[in-house]
């Protein structure tokens, strides 16, 4: 062990902390972990080598594209996007967005006199603009049936981005504003090309848990932005768990001043809070879809709601403690029902997710009153039994709202009774053979399992590569089967998380999910798509994001500056 370990550097010394390496094993925390054989250098930082980012190249990558190398130049003094046809004003604050995405306020008189001189001298064409053909009416909100197809076209003769919906034209600028880059001479430049893209998935999340940490707004309104420039098009918000509730409830206000963290009014999300995050998300083509979990991690809502959860017991008497939802009381249900009107309407997305995830039995068991309920319906021992009675009665309470839903996989593993419609969510391992029970079985789905991000075992596990190779339909099935897989989500769980690093965590790593989920089958191989993640991550840095480096050892011409 390489105790008391000291370096020399330009004549200071420095010392060693947090990570010794010795033959192979590094100790850390008392623990002794043996490298892989290529990692087991002390100098390990200076084994790898710098990996250059590309120039121009869209992330993620779009199914068709051509490019012949020509530049035009863009002037932020001269550049306009326009329209034809159909506007609205999600398409309008776009071009605001992306005019100062492109040119971010960096075209100052001197320097443009000098790339005036360069464009002179080297011939550079000039492109004037970008004109958005949308050829219907711009929709009010995204959803899961939306269309994001576009077309592409930069030549000499101009930039036009043709789409049938608004959300077409949000990827397709996107896609346009990633083409365009800085040249050698300090120059904006884009190279004339030709795409056709559209999303191989309609479904591409980002799940964040406000419940174990507070995020707040500002933080939320950031991954957005950082789920556009990835094209993602689904924030699932996990919003309240055990350990806290910060939805503020019109109807139970008493659930967020007594179940939210101390204190609750800087710890909560007001109506106006939701309703900022949902807008921000319409303008980007990103689709918030809330989860309220039941009838487990459900303790933070026990706080405010008597009898709402189960007692559980101890020696025949109660403990003071307190299990899952109480599955048989009829005022669970009626509390339901005024609670989840009242999301419904707060909400605008088709469909809430309702998890059913995780449901611990032993309060249950414990219980007198629930185990002569249990006989009563004859349920035995068998507390599945129980477990789909609650969720088989909030469903019901769902469809008379009208509301679409999602459950995890727990739900369909344990044979409740749900709608042809329910979407099932996919988050254990072993995921190949669920997805294919789910989709036999005529379901739709959506996969998370190998893209949880907030798992961090050592530094090293958070390697690129295998979140870029998951792919939702690698699984033993048909080809109508693998239709049923709507896409997926990369999960940001909130118990090691909040606002001083989720965004580093979840970027540029969620991107590589977004390709997956966005990009052609085939688009595989790593040893291309390096230099373009390194590319898309500094690109984010260069607009306000701090993504973190994933790569290797590198830098960026614009460097993160708080």
């Amino acid at each position: 062990m390489a105790s008391g370990c000291n370096r020399v550097f330009l004549g200071i010394l420095f010392p060693c902390f947090m990570v010794y390496y010795t033959h192979g094993l590094t100790i850390d925390d008392g623990v002794i972990r043996q490298f892989p054989e290529d990692l087991r250098h002390e100098n390990i930082h200076l084994s790898r080598s710098v990996v250059d980012g590309t120039s121009g190249s869209p992330w993620p990558l779009p199914q068709q594209m051509t490019s012949n190398g020509s530049q035009l130049y863009l002037s932020s003094f001269t550049f306009e996007f326009s329209y034809s046809m159909y506007s609205c004003d999600i398409l309008q604050n776009a071009f605001q967005r992306y005019q100062k995405l492109i040119f971010d306020g960096r075209a100052e008189y001197a320097k443009l006199r000098f790339q005036s001189t360069k464009i002179k001298e080297s011939g550079t064409l000039q492109l004037g603009g970008l004109v958005v053909k949308l050829d219907q009416p711009c929709e009010d909100l995204p959803g899961l049936e939306s269309n994001e197809s576009y077309s592409l076209d930069v030549n000499n003769n101009g930039a036009v981005l043709s789409t049938s919906s608004i959300w077409g034209a949000l990827r397709g600028l996107e896609t346009f504003s990633q083409l365009v880059y800085e040249n050698e001479d300090g120059q904006q430049v884009i190279n004339m090309t030709s795409i056709t893209d559209w999303p191989r998935f309609q479904y591409r999340g980002i799940l964040i848990d406000t419940g174990r940490h507070f995020i707040t707004v500002p933080l939320l309104l950031q991954n957005l932005d950082a789920m556009a420039y990835n094209k993602f098009n689904v924030f699932h918000w996990h919003i309240v768990d055990d350990q806290s509730f910060p939805y503020q409830s019109r109807v139970f206000p008493d659930m967020h001043t007594k179940g939210a963290f101390k204190p609750a009014y800087r710890h909560s999300y007001t109506q106006e809070d939701i309703a900022l995050i949902i807008e921000y998300g319409r303008q980007r083509g990103i689709r918030v879809v809330a989860e309220f979990d039941s009838p487990g991690h459900s303790q933070s809502w026990g706080l405010s709601q008597k009898d709402l959860l189960t007692p559980c017991y101890s020696g025949g008497k109660p403990d003071g403690t307190f299990g899952p939802m109480n599955p048989m009381l009829n005022s669970t249900y009626d509390f339901l029902k005024k609670f989840f009107a009242e999301i419904v309407s707060v909400f605008p997305d088709h469909y809430i997710h309702l998890g059913g995830d995780e449901v611990s039995f032993n309060c249950w068991k414990s219980n007198p009153d629930i185990t002569t309920f249990m006989q009563q319906m004859g349920f035995g021992d068998d507390y599945s039994k129980l477990e789909s009675y609650y969720i088989e009665r909030l469903l019901e309470i769902m469809q008379t709202l009208k509301a679409g839903y999602i459950v995890w996989q727990d739900v369909f593993d344990n044979k409740v009774q749900v709608e042809p419609d329910t979407l099932i969510h996919v988050w254990k391992g072993g995921y190949q053979d669920e997805l294919g029970s789910v989709t036999k079985a005529g379901h739709q789905t959506i996969l998370s399992s190998p893209w949880y991000l907030n798992y961090v075992k050592d530094p090293y596990d958070r390697d690129w590569k295998n979140y870029y190779k998951a792919d939702p339909q690698n699984f033993s099935g048909t080809q109508q089967q693998k239709d049923l897989v709507l896409g997926g989500e990369a999960c940001m769980w909130g118990e090691y998380a909040d606002g001083t690093n989720v965004i580093q965590r979840l970027w540029p790593l969620a991107g590589t999910v977004g390709e997956r989920l966005w990009s052609a089958a085939d688009v595989t191989d790593v040893k291309t798509a390096g230099p373009r993640l390194v590319e898309q991550r500094c690109r984010m840095v260069r607009r306000g994001i701090q993504a973190e480096p994933v790569v290797g050892p590198g830098y960026c011409l614009y460097e993160y500056s708080p």
